[in-house]
């Protein structure tokens, strides 16, 4: 192996971290700002209220996203 083949290997590993972690960045803004904000303001329930704010829709918000990390995480693979 010469320099140059491991100059490019390290290159390459760290584009793909960079790259990765870009993505996830991308792709956690955007679930955050379409899953929220939109949803809120126009969905209501049979009886003329609105969603549930309350913890449990809090928890099962959080849980949400993070189902979508780890099913990102193992796409990868």
């Amino acid at each position: 192996m010469n320099a140059n083949f491991i100059v490019n290997m390290v290159i390459r590993m760290v584009m793909r971290k960079v790259m990765r972690g870009g993505m996830n960045a991308g792709i956690s803004a955007a679930s955050k700002r379409f899953g929220r904000g939109r949803a809120d303001n126009s969905a209501q329930d049979q009886d003329g209220q609105g969603p549930s704010t309350g913890p449990d829709s809090k928890t099962s918000e959080k849980r949400a996203r993070q189902a979508m990390r780890v099913n990102r995480r193992f796409g990868k693979f």
